[in-house]
């Protein structure tokens, strides 16, 4: 099976900083990948380099099997990849339904937008409680749930989620956790991007640990949550 994403000796700076310095990374689809590390070590670079969002000096990422160099964010969705940013994006003045419906807005298939709506209301009841509420009104762990009912309301293939969890009560990193696992097990190809190390490699199949711009160690997540070396810098132990 070839790979969904193919990241080859990756190197991305900006503002003069050398933030990613040749990393290789690959998800095969299915997948649920998570790239952890301390703050500054280069992964929302990372994932702003796949998004299309930044430019890369060297090295290449594949998109199934093809470099997407210079390839815009807008045309990337078209393909199928979505992300979910760090600090969410939502349109604050739109209501959760319009932000969904935003969401699906390069689609034209109307039975199924409206199912897919239903779908996610079902997931995320307290959304559907809002549906008319402005987004702006929202709490911030709620906001983070619109965010990726909206990113999935795109069909996507692959979904790039970055610090989900960021600043959100333990009951919300808990409810956000429980639904990257059901989008996993529905076949969405996942990668995860989370300061909680924990709880991202209990939820992954497989994890990269970044450093400094570079890539320290990969493997079976499960594995990687009993390494004392991950235990000891990033599990708080």
């Amino acid at each position: 099976m070839s790979a969904m994403l193919t990241i080859k000796g990756l190197k991305v700076a900006y503002g003069g900083i050398k933030a990613v310095k040749g990393i290789d990374l690959s998800i095969q689809p299915g997948e649920l990948v998570t790239l952890i590390g301390a703050n500054g070590a280069g992964k929302t670079t990372t994932m702003k380099a796949i998004t299309g969002l930044l430019p890369w000096a060297e090295g290449d990422i594949e998109y199934l099997g093809k470099s997407i160099r210079g390839v815009k964010a807008f045309d990337l969705l078209k393909l199928g990849l979505a992300m979910v940013p760090e600090g969410r994006g939502i349109f604050t003045r739109m209501t959760i339904l319009e932000n969904m419906q935003m969401g699906a807005y390069l689609r034209n298939d109307t039975a199924g937008i409206k199912r897919d709506v239903d779908k996610m209301f079902g997931i995320f009841p307290r959304l559907q409680e809002r549906r008319d509420q402005l987004a702006g009104t929202l709490s911030g762990g709620e906001q983070q749930m619109l965010a990726m009912a909206r990113a999935l309301m795109s069909q996507p293939k692959l979904l790039l989620l970055d610090e989900p969890s960021m600043g959100l009560s333990p009951i919300m990193v808990e409810k956000i956790f429980e639904v990257v696992r059901t989008v996993s097990g529905e076949g969405v190809t996942v990668l995860l991007v989370e300061q909680n190390a924990r709880l991202a490699l209990q939820a992954a199949h497989r994890g990269y640990v970044m450093d400094s711009g570079l890539v320290t160690m990969t493997g079976d997540a499960k594995d990687m949550l009993d390494d004392p070396k991950v235990r000891a810098a990033y599990l708080g132990e």
